[in-house]
C-alpha cells in the first residue's frame, strides 16, 4: 500500500504545497525562501528515510513567521494523511542524538492526540537573517496539532564550556532527533501483523 500524501495549503499569506512518501529513501526538492528552514526540513527527509518535496511562497517581505508556520501545519498535514488508518505501524518511536556539544532527545507517540512538550535553553534571537529561534518551538506545536502527534522534544546538554549554547547546533539536533524517532514510529511493524496499535481499535 501507498503511504503517500500531497498537501496544499493556500491562504492570503503563503501558498504551500507538500509531497510525502514515507518509504522513500531520503530524497527531498525544498524551497521555502527561508535558507535554514530548507536546511531543516532537508533533515526530516533524509534522517527519516522520507522522500519529500516542500515548496512554499510566503509573505517574506513581513517576516518568515507565517512561511515557517504554514509549512509546519501542511508537513504535519501530510504525515498524518500518508499514515491512513496506521495500521501496522510501530507507533512509538524515540531518538536520542548528540551533535558536538548538543544532546537532544526526542520521542512521539502517533497518537492521534496532538500534544507538544518543548524544551530548550535561551538560545541567540536569530539563525541567518530571517529565522528566529523562537519558531522552532512553534514549529513542533504546528507540526503536532496537524499530524496529530504526541511529541516530547528535550534539549538535554547545550552549553559549551565557557560560551553560550551554539543555536545552530541546538535546533539542528531537534529536527534529526525527531526525525529519527518518527522514522522508527512510522515504520511498519512485522510482528503487528497489520493491527492498528491501540486497544481502542484505532488512532
Amino acid at each position: 500500500m501507498s503511504r503517500t500524501a500531497r498537501v496544499e495549503r493556500i491562504t492570503k499569506e503563503t501558498k504551500v504545497l507538500v509531497e510525502i512518501d514515507l518509504d522513500g529513501t531520503g530524497a527531498a526538492e525544498i524551497s521555502t525562501g527561508v535558507g535554514f528552514y530548507d536546511h531543516m526540513l532537508h533533515q526530516i527527509a533524509r534522517h527519516g528515510g522520507f522522500d519529500l518535496t516542500v515548496r512554499t511562497v510566503g509573505d517574506l517581505e513581513i517576516d518568515a513567521h507565517h512561511t515557517i508556520e504554514d509549512t509546519a501545519l501542511a508537513l504535519g498535514a501530510a504525515f498524518d494523511q500518508a499514515l491512513g488508518d496506521k495500521a501496522g505501524i510501530r507507533r512509538y518511536g524515540s531518538a536520542t542524538v548528540p551533535m558536538d556539544e548538543v544532546l537532544v532527545r526526542a520521542a512521539v507517540d502517533l497518537s492521534g492526540r496532538p500534544y507538544v512538550v518543548h524544551d530548550e535553553p535561551v538560545l541567540a534571537p536569530y539563525i541567518g537573517p530571517v529565522y528566529a529561534t523562537s519558531m522552532t518551538r512553534h514549529i513542533w506545536e504546528s507540526f503536532g496539532q496537524a499530524a496529530r502527534v504526541t511529541l516530547h522534544v528535550d534539549v538535554l546538554r547545550a552549553a559549551r564550556p565557557g560560551g553560550h549554547p551554539d543555536a545552530h547546533h541546538v535546533v539542528e539536533a531537534q529536527f534529526k532527533a525527531v526525525s529519527r524517532a518518527l522514522r522508527e514510529a512510522t515504520s511498519i511493524d512485522p510482528r503487528a501483523a497489520g493491527a492498528i496499535p491501540s486497544t481502542k481499535g484505532a488512532l
